[in-house]
């Protein structure tokens, strides 16, 4: 099953896109399109907020958090959760707003540089492979007050939360971060957390705060184009709270696209999809691809 993003050349979602408007491709063999539907599905919704920002993008996204409930309808639910050397998982999914709030007015306290010392390794991956309930992993580090965060970390343990979430809804992770990722503190490669998403059919939505050269964004962008989500810009408050219902309802109103593969490498673990459409002047997103087998077992490629 493919979720699919259509836009026209200003950005504006294309909802009246027909089934043979689309063509699809696994490992470049066309494919017959078996389910289409534009019908809108609930979210479930993991808002992970990078709680290690510097102090003028802190104070920029602080107040904007509450706006993000303006995006959630009466069959959605959603969870906050935090992140920067450690992840800081919300209480459960719920689409009670008063709680919503509640949880974005603590995420809005913690916003802000982190000024933490080195922290001391806790366990292996392995040991707590949900990150769910368990003392929060972190690296030896030797930085004294230096911030940092483990953003592939913190983007892994938001896919195991919407792991167990029903296949009837929209999982989708926003983002929230100045990209900064300090790989020596991630237990998670990119390799992995990617799996993971596309595993559970999972998009992120990548929200790029601060100013910065492209190359610190890079990885909000690779998660948002190979999980099929999207990545959007801002630097001002107005800015960043007009992005939240945006997002949440570019989310909501992907097209569901579904095949059975033929004439694809049977043999591959990992396989590559591309979607495309025949209306002129339209542009398509969707995950890069996806895999068969279970999860963390070495694929051929």
């Amino acid at each position: 099953m493919l979720p699919v993003i259509a836009k026209d050349r200003q950005g504006n979602l294309v909802p009246d896109l027909r089934k043979d408007e689309f063509r699809i491709f696994d490992d470049n063999s066309e494919q017959q399109t078996e389910v289409f539907t534009a019908e809108a599905f609930p979210l479930s919704l993991v808002v992970l907020i990078d709680d290690d920002l510097k102090s003028q993008d802190a104070a920029q996204v602080a107040p904007t958090l509450r706006a993000i409930t303006a995006g959630i309808g009466p069959s959605d639910e959603a969870l906050i959760c935090r992140f920067d050397l450690s992840f800081y998982p919300g209480e459960g999914f719920t689409g009670d707003l008063h709680k919503l709030w509640a949880d974005l007015k603590d995420a809005q306290d913690h916003s802000g540089p982190s000024t933490a010392g080195p922290v001391p390794f806790v366990s292996s991956p392995s040991s707590h492979p949900l990150g769910v309930g368990e003392p929060p992993l972190a690296a030896a580090t030797n930085l004294g007050s230096r911030p940092t965060k483990a953003l592939d970390d913190a983007v892994h343990s938001a896919a195991e939360l919407l792991h167990d979430r029903g296949a009837s809804r929209r999982k989708i992770i926003l983002l929230i971060s100045d990209g900064l990722n300090g790989l020596q503190f991630n237990h998670h490669a990119y390799a992995d957390t990617l799996e993971a998403l596309l595993h559970d059919n999972i998009s992120v939505y990548s929200l790029a705060v601060g100013h910065s050269l492209k190359r610190k964004f890079s990885r909000l962008l690779n998660y948002a184009n190979d999980s099929g989500g999207d990545i959007y810009y801002a630097v001002q408050s107005a800015a960043i709270e007009r992005l939240y219902s945006r997002i949440t309802e570019e989310a909501r109103h992907e097209y569901t696209l579904a095949y059975v593969p033929h004439g694809n490498n049977r043999n591959a673990g990992y396989h590559t999809v591309e979607v495309r459409t025949t209306r002129e002047g339209v542009t398509i997103k969707t995950r890069q691809g996806y895999y068969t087998g279970p999860r963390g077992v070495p694929h051929k490629q």
